[in-house]
């Protein structure tokens, strides 16, 4: 691995409930503690439960010191909020949602899919595509899914949906249980998973449910998304959805209560197994702290030359991580915070 950072700062916009990206920074710290030589701290706007579990569980603290070797940022907000502490690489999980897009203050930037790269790519950020990572460890199958089709868990942030997964599988006489985000959160979704047969959901949902061992059915029609699918996950076909980030816009289709009956019927149990595989051999999150560590070897003059280019353009964001931020900092004149806003 070369010469790697030593002091390193996780960052990302929020903290206090759970979600993809904040699933995504509790395994990619627990990662890196498992790193010897690593001394990692993290960052956030807004703490809470997630915060609580990195520091109660990991034993990681909240940012203590003015400089680190590397910054590791989710959401454009945490890299204008850090810029100064250290070369920042910003990894960047969509291409819908504002906090995801790029920003012209980081060094380097990764996609966690194909289609987020080429998202970056066509805004002029280079960028290198490192997928989810996932604790394949503590997310294991701890009990086999049926022969037949007897439950289903949907992970779909979308009430829209959950009604008509409840409404199919009341139909089918099937079990049905779901977790929204936003509606019943829990920390430890590999428990729930483990109880089903089937899981329904999008981007790391599918992933978590691969790395347990659990069929999967992509779909949601989430209100930035819409009604979308990629249908029933045959192993197979996971190099083809994951360049979308199994998000459903790989086939982009729209599923009606036939479009799901159909794909609740493609069950096979021996896919579980396949997709754990999948999971363990390419979304290991120990793997991929490994590669975003590497990414350093990408702060080059040329790159640096780019970043600085792409200044001009962003004027107005540049005058405020350079020049009110600091001022703020040193003066505490509350002028210059409402100038970084």
């Amino acid at each position: 691995m070369g010469n790697i950072p030593q002091k390193i700062l996780i960052g990302t916009h929020h903290l206090d409930h759970i979600g993809g990206s904040e699933a995504y920074t509790y395994d990619l710290i627990k990662a890196l503690k498992n790193i010897e030589g690593i001394e990692v701290e993290y960052f956030t706007f807004d703490k809470g439960a997630v915060s609580q579990k990195i520091e109660e569980e990991l034993q990681v603290s909240f940012m203590s010191k003015k400089k680190y070797d590397l910054v590791i940022a989710n959401h454009n907000t945490t890299v204008k909020e850090l810029y100064g502490q250290s070369p920042i690489l910003q990894v960047c999980h969509g291409i819908i949602p504002d906090l995801e897009q790029p920003s012209p203050l980081a060094d380097y930037h990764v996609g966690i899919s194909e289609e987020v790269s080429d998202h970056l790519i066509d805004l002029g950020y280079p960028n290198s595509v490192i997928l989810n990572g996932i604790d394949v460890h503590k997310k294991k199958s701890t009990v086999a899914p049926n022969d037949e089709l007897e439950s289903v868990l949907s992970l779909c942030q979308s009430e829209k949906a959950n009604k008509l997964l409840q409404k199919v599988c009341d139909d089918k006489g099937l079990e049905f249980k779901s977790f929204n985000k936003h509606v019943n959160p829990t920390l430890n979704i590999e428990k729930q998973i483990n109880k089903a047969d089937l899981v329904v959901g999008v981007g790391r949902s599918i992933y978590d449910a691969m790395a347990c061992g659990r069929p999967c059915l992509i779909y949601d029609n989430r209100g930035y998304n819409g009604n979308k699918a990629d249908g029933y996950l045959r192993p197979r076909n996971f190099w083809k959805y994951v360049k979308n980030n199994c998000s459903g816009r790989y086939l982009n289709r729209k599923y009606t209560e036939k479009d799901l009956i159909r794909e609740l019927e493609k069950y096979n149990p021996q896919h579980g197994q396949e997709l754990r595989n999948i999971a363990v051999e390419n979304l290991n999150s120990q793997s991929m702290a490994v590669e975003l560590l590497n990414m350093q070897q990408n702060f080059t003059w040329k790159n640096k030359f780019k970043k600085w280019k792409r200044f001009s353009d962003h004027a107005k964001l540049v005058k405020h991580a350079l020049l009110y931020k600091r001022l703020y900092n040193a003066t505490g004149i509350e002028y210059f915070n409402k100038s970084l806003m």
